[in-house]
């Protein structure tokens, strides 16, 4: 059976992403989705291996897309400035702990679909294939890659303290201030987010 083509595995994760959002993940299935796409159930599995596959895949691709944003914005900063290099730095962690909301405003679906679907449901499942479950675990060794970056950027240093205050910038913040309770959107929220990150920011990580 011939594989198929890029553009219509492209247009078959596209409609993985609003399936899940408009009806849950559960409602994600191998059927369903050829329904959608009109690509058949054998070239589905051919391609993808599984649902399981399938929506492994979905998420990598939504949080790689999500991932380069991330870099692009904070390199954005650290480079494209005029400020002071710690200034710079500083709103380097900023715009990183806003990209949640810089990612829905420009992939909503997306966005929803990374929140809809955890990947460490899917990577406990046990069903995700090999390939696709190393995929999904190289995202954090990227993550981590960010997290150093920043930390050298504002304190020189990347040890284990700096680094876990990058961590609750970029991930612990943006989580509690934004993703909970659905805020992405709200220009509130965001405000809140960056006041937060720039007054954790002005307390040094202590000497390792």
């Amino acid at each position: 059976m011939p594989r198929p083509r890029v553009h219509d595995l492209d247009r078959v994760l596209d409609a993985a992403e609003e399936l899940a959002v408009s009806a849950g993940p559960a409602a994600v299935t191998i059927r369903a989705l050829s329904e959608a796409t009109s690509v058949s159930n054998g070239a589905l599995y051919h391609a993808f291996g599984s649902r399981a596959g399938l929506l492994g895949r979905a998420w990598v691709r939504a949080a790689e897309s999500f991932l380069q944003l991330q870099r692009d914005v904070v390199e954005q900063a650290l480079t494209g400035g005029d400020d002071a290099a710690g200034a710079s730095a500083v709103e380097a962690v900023v715009v990183a702990a806003l990209c949640p909301a810089l990612f829905f405003d420009r992939k909503p679906t997306s966005t929803r679909f990374l929140l809809n679907v955890p990947r460490d449901e899917l990577l406990r499942s046990g069903e995700v294939p090999d390939g696709v479950a190393d995929q999904l675990r190289r995202l954090d060794t990227a993550l981590g890659a960010l997290f150093v970056r920043l930390s050298r950027s504002l304190w020189g240093r990347a040890d284990r303290q700096s680094v876990a205050v990058i961590r609750d910038c970029v991930v612990e913040l943006p989580t509690a201030l934004l993703l909970h309770g659905d805020r992405t959107a709200d220009p509130a929220a965001r405000e809140r987010l960056a006041a937060a990150v720039r007054a954790v920011l002005t307390i040094p990580p202590p000497t390792p």
